[in-house]
């Protein structure tokens, strides 16, 4: 693959991204009265009576997106445990093969893998995007009955995923390509949806929103991009979309998610709308180094033959430089979300909110992981292959630290608002936080420990294996079950609240402060630091005097 490739599909993802921009920015004048008349019937009446099966009340749609997601987490986290122990103990689930059932320790974690991604984590983000979109742009969803239908043609596209990552080939039918296509179907059906809710909004997109919106659109035009060049035949071209949609479709959405959720939850304004547009412009023009360091996954997907990650021309260098630029808008929505939740001493005011702590644990694991995903890349890009025994447990700790965290504790903190209920109990969501963070940060920590001794043997040019590596393989899969835990009191808090959670009053919910609704101006200041402190065209101004008068004590 030659320099120009790279950056010819680079040009043209931005030149796609740009005319978006431009389409969006001038009202989608493409949705006219009677395209969006045309929208509305092919999301709904075009689909016969299959679209009177689900209700169409406001927030059905979110709530069957995140109620899936949670499912889909729980089986993932038992996909992802049974991989781990199966590195280490490869006849464990010997006795299954008398039913056709014979996995192997890779096929779980690539099941384990697609679930998490395509089940857990893109279900949440659709469900809450399809909750915030309307509120942040004054509008309803455009169809509410279609958003939940939908919901469920994801699930089918996820089920042939599990089945494909498990036999990709049945009856010379490739099973992933199925399911890609199916997801596709599904995602141009979630798409429409939210570009008629956009067509009808109110007044002015602000910058989460945007975020949400370019999350959505990143994958399809990645793609388009990609085809146009013709770079999905090498094995970095497979590469680069991978790395593209990553930053797209799950930086940018998460980003959005969580940003909006730390300001609904904490009452706080953003605290820098500057760095919600560094996180904006850099996850558009850079590459994700989080996830695996090939395009085998890609590949499959789209029912291709999987071909050796090479770089030629100069091309690693590009790559290598759009990958280490990446912390530039990682590190900006890390710290915005950290410091919006602490503008208002949150954890004193909301205690036992579900989904802060989670996120907090995303923010916080997000920069070492980072960092991590960075060396691991760089050392397939440049063919060194020295790291390659602990890429895959950095990549499941990218998932289950970061990724799961951000996503799912956004669910979990917008439960209430999406639902009309709290979760059934707030101690078995602080107890399944505990559970979590333990289980994933410890048990992938000592199994990193493992890999790390099996390189060193290799490289020493040891035969012999190690006793103390395969105790802490033993011991990282162990601890790694209490996610496991985790995600059946999770699910259980979310499924039980449904029913039994204590309905929540409608005018006790907390609104968004996306902007700040007020400004104290206590001394000369400029334009845009008032703006950069979360300011708006709306935001009240407030002078506050000032004395030189010296201060006495105070009475008390």
């Amino acid at each position: 693959m030659y320099m120009d490739s790279v950056l010819n599909t680079l040009l043209v993802f931005w030149f796609l991204l740009f005319i978006f921009y431009v389409l969006v920015h001038r009202g989608l004048w493409i949705f006219s009265d009677v395209s969006r008349t045309m929208g509305i019937f092919m999301l709904e009446k075009a689909l016969g009576p299959g679209i009177d099966l689900v209700e169409g009340r406001t927030g059905s749609a979110a709530r069957s997106w995140i109620i899936q997601s949670a499912l889909w987490l729980f089986l993932a986290s038992i996909f992802t445990f049974e991989g781990l122990w199966l590195t280490h103990e490869p006849n464990a689930l010997h006795a299954l093969s008398s039913w056709g059932y014979n996995p192997s320790s890779s096929s779980l974690m690539a099941t384990g893998k697609v679930v998490t991604m395509f089940g857990g984590v893109s279900m949440a983000l659709i469900g809450c995007g399809f909750h915030i979109l309307p509120r942040l742009l004054g509008t309803e969803l455009a169809s509410e009955r279609n958003g939940t239908l939908v919901s469920f043609l994801w699930s089918i596209s996820v089920t042939f995923f599990i089945v494909g990552s498990h036999d990709p080939v049945i009856l010379d039918i490739k099973i992933m390509m199925i399911a890609t296509l199916i997801q596709s179907l599904a995602l141009t059906a979630v798409i429409i949806n939210q570009l008629l809710t956009l067509s009808n909004r109110s007044g002015s997109i602000p910058l989460p929103a945007w975020l949400i919106i370019f999350g959505l659109m990143g994958q399809p035009l990645a793609l388009i991009s990609s085809l146009l060049t013709g770079v999905l035949s090498t094995g970095s071209g497979l590469w680069l979309l991978y790395h593209v949609s990553a930053n797209t479709m799950f930086f940018l959405s998460i980003a959005g998610v969580v940003l909006y959720t730390t300001s609904v939850v904490s009452g706080n304004p953003l605290w820098s709308r500057s760095l919600v547009g560094a996180t904006l412009i850099g996850g558009l023009m850079t590459l994700s180094p989080l996830g695996s360091p090939d395009g085998n996954l890609t590949a499959s997907m789209l029912g291709i033959e999987s071909q050796e990650l090479s770089f030629s021309g100069g091309s690693d260098i590009i790559v290598s430089f759009l990958l280490a630029l990446a912390m530039v808008p990682y590190v900006a929505f890390a710290v915005n979300s950290m410091l919006t939740m602490r503008g208002g001493n949150t954890s004193k005011e909301n205690p036992n909110t579900a989904g802060l702590a989670e996120i907090n644990l995303g923010t916080i694991a997000l920069i070492p992981v980072f960092l991590g995903s960075l060396f691991i890349q760089s050392d397939a890009i440049t063919n060194t292959n020295a790291l390659s025994g602990m890429s895959f447990t950095i990549e499941t700790m990218a998932r289950w630290a970061v990724v799961v965290p951000l996503t799912f504790g956004s669910a979990l903190a917008l439960y209430p608002s999406i639902t009309g209920r709290e979760l059934v109990s707030a101690d078995r969501a602080r107890y399944a936080f505990w559970l979590m963070s333990g289980g994933v940060l410890l048990g992938l920590m000592v199994t990193l420990m493992s890999n790390v001794i099996d390189i060193a043997l290799i490289d020493a040019e040891i035969e012999d294996p190690s006793s103390l590596s395969h105790e802490l393989a033993v011991a990282g899969s162990v601890i790694f079950y209490f996610a496991v835990i985790s995600m059946i009191l999770h699910c259980l808090n979310m499924v039980s609240g449904l029913f039994r959670g204590v309905i929540v009053d409608s005018k006790s919910k907390t609104s968004s402060s996306i902007e700040a609704q007020s400004y104290n101006l206590s001394s000369p200041t400029s334009i845009r630091r008032i703006l950069g402190s979360g300011a708006g065209m709306d935001t009240v101004v407030v002078p506050v005097g000032e004395s030189d008068e010296a201060g006495s004590a105070t009475d008390l």
